[in-house]
């Protein structure tokens, strides 16, 4: 089977978040499996620091924009047997330092952007000979791709056996402009109506993937559910419950071989279940890098997040007061917006040697909180899956989390009766529930040997792209053997 994956971001080339994991890890999943897969992403600064060596191709596809017709050069890197990444480098576009915007917002062309990306990602394909039976499109940056198989190239030979799936990583981004962009598209005008791309006198890139694709997922079963219902739609859980029967809940996975203790290069010492003594070596490193005061055995509470109303920041904010008279240290590193990045900056200052503040995307970083942190909060609003809480599974890193999506999924509650259970998880979003939980969470702490075995349990747990992969290849084989999904409103 051969399988193109197209993305906006791909690890370690380009990333602002869990897309980037996902856009990395699936396809190596799925090439381990025999498939043969092949990744389209632009061409951002940051992927030539990461892949200094990467081919030029002759081919240079021409894109049709409202500035006329574009070259598109075409850029390859040979990464395994079975898997290829492209890159598609059109510098006014994508040589820029944000991949979609800077701190005071998105970029002024995000929609001539993308267009041009998915248009000469298909225009790609036939450049260099690849004909995939399963094109597979993540979130609003390449939801259109559904919408122009089932049109302009709908009687095209070359894409006549291709199916599409279309995976939303977050229902909360959906690519909304305004409506002269159905002409920039080269779709046609019919197909902007209720039924079709229009939302609220707007075209919805992200609408038109839920529409267009054969099936569609999302990245947990849980998440699957809460977006069908208005809290969580974000304006679109009628168009959900009218198609949900496509819909499917495929739980995210982790790349151990780069989120892992035992192989962890960029931590002070390695540790495994059996031997945690690296552990303390982590979380002595932690404290110097940050600052704190205490000792090894005050608890560290870490967060690693995108700095958004969506990861529960304005709760933490409320709780912090109450936090710190519990004596535990915290860190935070993130980047985002500039209003929780001011407010977490004034947290360091004014709560020294107790909060450690880093403000920017520094991944190593990254790795030595989820290493040498005790617990590992993640209060989200809502959470379609979660990535670091099963990164902190395996560092035996405790998960404090919200009970929703991804999260909900991952984490159990931990019976100190039973010694069942990986984490602790709270359900009215709330500064109070948060503090509740924190506070439960540290009595737990004191009581080491029922802390080891929660550590244990938390450090078992799997979580590989192992068996996300294998629900992407039987969804996709579904996928290949039904009839083509025919929307309502397909041209003819």
């Amino acid at each position: 089977m051969k399988v193109l994956q197209v993305t906006s971001e791909v690890a370690p080339y380009s990333k602002t978040g869990g897309l980037a994991d996902v856009s990395a890890g699936l396809p190596a999943a799925l090439a381990a499996r025999g498939l043969k897969v092949k990744v389209f992403s632009p061409l951002y600064c940051t992927v030539r620091e990461a892949a200094p060596s990467l081919t030029s191709l002759q081919s240079r596809p021409r894109i049709p924009s409202r500035f006329g017709e574009l070259d598109a050069r075409l850029f390859a890197q040979h990464s395994k047997p079975g898997l290829s990444f492209y890159f598609i480098e059109r510098d006014e576009y994508f040589d820029r330092k944000g991949l979609y915007g800077t701190p005071e917002g998105d970029y002024f062309d995000n929609a001539d952007r993308f267009l041009f990306f998915m248009r000469a990602a298909l225009q790609a394909c036939r450049l260099i000979r690849f004909r995939p039976d399963i094109i597979h499109c993540h979130d609003w940056q390449t939801g259109l791709i559904p919408a122009m198989l089932k049109s302009v190239f709908w009687d095209d030979p070359f894409w006549r056996k291709t199916r599409t799936v279309f995976t939303i990583h977050n229902l909360a981004y959906q690519g909304i402009f305004s409506r002269e962009y159905m002409s920039v598209s080269g779709l046609p005008s019919a197909l902007f109506s209720q039924e079709g791309l229009e939302f609220y006198g707007q075209m919805n890139f992200l609408k038109a993937g839920i529409i267009f694709s054969d099936r569609f997922t999302t990245v947990s079963k849980r998440y699957a559910h809460e977006i069908q219902s208005p809290e969580y739609g974000h304006g679109l859980d009628g168009v959900l419950q009218e198609h949900r029967a496509r819909l499917t809940g495929i739980l995210n996975g982790v790349d151990y071989s780069c989120w892992n203790p035992a192989v962890d290069a960029h931590i002070v010492q390695n540790y495994t279940p059996r031997d945690l003594e690296g552990k303390t070596k982590c979380k002595g490193e932690l404290m110097s890098l940050f600052g704190l005061g205490g000792t090894l055995k005050s608890p560290i509470l870490g967060m690693v997040t995108r700095l958004a109303e969506q990861k529960g920041l304005d709760l933490l904010l409320e709780a912090v007061p109450r936090l710190m008279r519990t004596g535990i240290r915290l860190v935070i590193l993130g980047q985002g917006d500039e209003v929780y990045a001011r407010a977490i900056r004034t947290l360091g200052r004014n709560y020294p040697g107790k909060i450690g503040v880093r403000v920017g995307f520094d991944p190593v970083l990254a790795h030595k909180i989820e290493a040498g942190a005790d617990m590992f909060l993640m209060p989200s609003r809502f959470e379609p899956c979660g990535l670091n809480q099963m990164y902190s599974l395996k560092y035996g890193t405790i998960p404090i989390v919200h009970a929703v999506g991804g999260l909900d999924d991952t984490i159990s509650a931990f019976d100190p009766v039973t010694g069942k259970g990986n984490g602790f998880k709270f359900f009215s979003f709330s500064a109070s529930a948060l503090h509740q939980e924190v506070r439960r969470a540290l009595t737990l702490f004191k009581d080491q040997d029922l802390w080891k075995a929660l550590m244990t349990n938390a450090m078992r747990s799997d979580f590989s792209w192992k068996n996300a992969a294998r629900s992407y290849h039987q969804l996709y084989q579904k996928t290949l053997t039904a009839d083509p999904y025919r929307p309502p409103q397909q041209p003819r």
